[in-house]
């Protein structure tokens, strides 16, 4: 009978304590639109109205607030609104931001070699950062991007 006293409690621990473990996490953190089509909405629930609709998957956000599943984002343009958090992954992501082309290139320098030039708003998979540089993938064609011009990249 204690077997199944202590089997009992073990899960009533683990149903209770998962949610609370995962909500510990240290903010504001980065993540990334995990969907093809995801709803920002005025509050954490789908009770509350629908702000904007994103089609953009890998779009980078800024994690600023959790509650019950649900994830209070700032997104690029600086809006902000809630989001449910099936709809979000850890996966590093970064868009680029500024009104001029972004020189791809092939080692973290400027005197590397040109591999492509970015526009404003690609969004592609953020890599490793380091004095100022950082590795970046879009479309499957990879090299170093200056991070001042990623919005995603470095602290959030």
């Amino acid at each position: 009978m204690s077997r199944m006293i202590r089997i009992t409690f073990t899960v009533l621990a683990l149903a209770i304590g998962g949610p609370v473990a995962a909500q510990d996490v240290e903010l504001p953190y980065w993540a990334s639109i995990d969907t093809s089509e995801a709803y920002m909405r005025s509050g954490p629930g789908e009770q509350f109205p629908i702000m904007w609709v994103y089609t953009r998957e890998d779009l980078p956000v800024r994690v600023v607030r959790l509650l019950q599943g649900w994830r209070y984002i700032e997104e690029p343009d600086g809006t902000l609104g809630w989001m449910s958090a099936s709809l979000l992954s850890r996966q590093r992501t970064a868009i680029v931001i500024g009104e001029d082309l972004l020189p791809m290139r092939a080692d973290p320098s400027e005197a590397s070699a040109l591999r492509w030039n970015l526009e404003p708003g690609v969004v592609g998979l953020l890599g490793e950062c380091s004095a100022g540089w950082c590795e970046f993938e879009v479309d499957r064609h990879a090299g170093w991007v200056e991070q001042s011009r990623l919005w995603g990249a470095g602290e959030p």
